[in-house]
């Protein structure tokens, strides 16, 4: 497969928005691509529009712990295999389905997230740091924001 080019034209990226993500096989799948001669992957995340058609809110606990799992993954690849993670944010399923969480209600989840991902991990330091600069008192993860 190295022979035809490919590997040096492209860089794969692996897609997953669960909150359990297998890191194990991720790691696999991470070498399986390095072994075909690609010498950078990305990875591709949610912070919303990922866990229902018809979702509303957005559940902030899910995509922190998808991140969280991307972390592992990453911390357990080959050094300087990751070009970047991709975070999504998508606004429907397909062209026929309705708007689902609109964006200034996953904005809490964008700053958990980009801030887990910016720190290697998230604590309630980076917590507190969150709601200061969002301007909250109290930001729920497992449940839905109020």
């Amino acid at each position: 497969f190295s022979e035809s080019g490919v590997p040096q034209l492209v860089q794969p990226m692996i897609w997953d928005y669960a909150a359990d993500l297998d890191v194990e096989g991720k790691v696999h799948l991470v070498e399986k691509y390095r072994r075909c001669g690609f010498s950078k992957v990305w990875f591709a995340s949610a912070f919303k529009g990922a866990t229902g058609v018809n979702q509303s809110l957005t559940l902030i606990g899910h995509h922190l712990k998808n991140h969280l799992q991307w972390l592992k993954v990453a911390s357990s690849s080959p050094a300087n295999i990751l070009e970047g993670i991709a975070l999504t944010g998508w606004q429907r399923y397909d062209h026929f389905s309705v708007l689902c969480e609109l964006l200034p209600v996953a904005i809490p989840s964008l700053a958990v997230c980009l801030q887990a991902l910016k720190n290697g991990g998230y604590s309630e330091k980076i917590k507190e740091n969150v709601e200061k600069l969002l301007g909250m008192a109290n930001l729920e993860t497992e449940t839905f924001m109020r």
